[in-house]
């Protein structure tokens, strides 16, 4: 099958990578945060693996783009189009509304490359936000006052599963022991 660059790509093989420029990187950019509200370090990774990808194939050197990567980033975030207190506020409002605690909330962040002094402001949480968390959950996962059985016999597989998910032991004890209010 041929692809549009001139060369053809086997059934199921992925087409050649194109040469890396600078304004190939800046469109590439501009195309992923069209898709995705990434933070910083998240768009940074994305572009070293679209240069380290290309130069492997063209027998680059990877480490002739960096500066290229890193001022296409900087620009990004001088012109708010990458905002990572705004990715974080709304990625924890996401896993917070899935009922996800703020420990998983926290991990998630971090993992996405958020700096930890901004997870510790945007997850800073209240006993009433963390309960809800665990009230949906439960739910979710059909624990406690939502289970299907003997509610009694799985009592403390359910608060396993709480604590699992990153809820301490006095928020799961009190969602599954709950009869089901608040929820």
């Amino acid at each position: 099958m041929a692809s549009g660059r001139g060369k053809e790509a086997a059934a199921g093989e992925r087409p050649a990578p194109k040469r890396i420029t600078a304004d190939y990187l800046r469109r590439a950019a501009l195309h992923y945060l069209e898709r995705y509200s990434v933070p910083a370090v998240q768009l940074q990774r994305v572009l070293l693996r679209k240069v380290e990808r290309s130069c492997r194939h063209h027998g680059q050197d990877p480490q002739a783009f960096r500066t290229a990567v890193e001022e296409i980033v900087r620009s990004c975030v001088a012109s708010s189009l990458v905002d990572d207190r705004r990715f974080a506020e709304a990625r924890a409002q996401s896993l917070r509304r899935k009922g996800r605690s703020a420990r998983a909330v926290a991990a998630g962040l971090a993992t996405k490359g958020v700096e930890r002094g901004l997870v510790a402001e945007v997850v800073a949480t209240d006993e009433e936000t963390e309960l809800d968390a665990a009230r949906i959950a439960a739910r979710r996962k059909r624990l406690g006052p939502w289970s299907r059985g003997d509610r009694v016999a799985q009592r403390q597989k359910h608060i396993a599963a709480l604590a699992r998910a990153g809820f301490s032991l006095a928020i799961a004890r009190a969602v599954i022991d709950d009869a089901g209010e608040g929820g």
